[in-house]
């Protein structure tokens, strides 16, 4: 489980393969819900790469 401003990094990325390998922060103050399909918000990859959302098993923290 993670909380709001947790840092991960990237093992694996569906919505943005880009992002693999790169550490941000988790957005979300609460777990993911229906509205992102039970992913969670990471922001701070990149200058390119905005928030991306990312399954739990796609995350490590840092």
């Amino acid at each position: 489980m993670f909380n709001a401003k947790d840092r991960v990094l990237i093992v694996s990325c569906k919505d943005d393969p880009r992002a693999v390998g790169r550490i941000g922060w988790i957005v979300d103050e609460v777990p993911p819900g229906p509205l992102t399909q039970g992913r969670w918000t990471v922001n701070g990859l990149g200058f390119f790469i905005g928030p991306t959302l990312c399954e739990t098993a796609e995350l490590q923290k840092v």
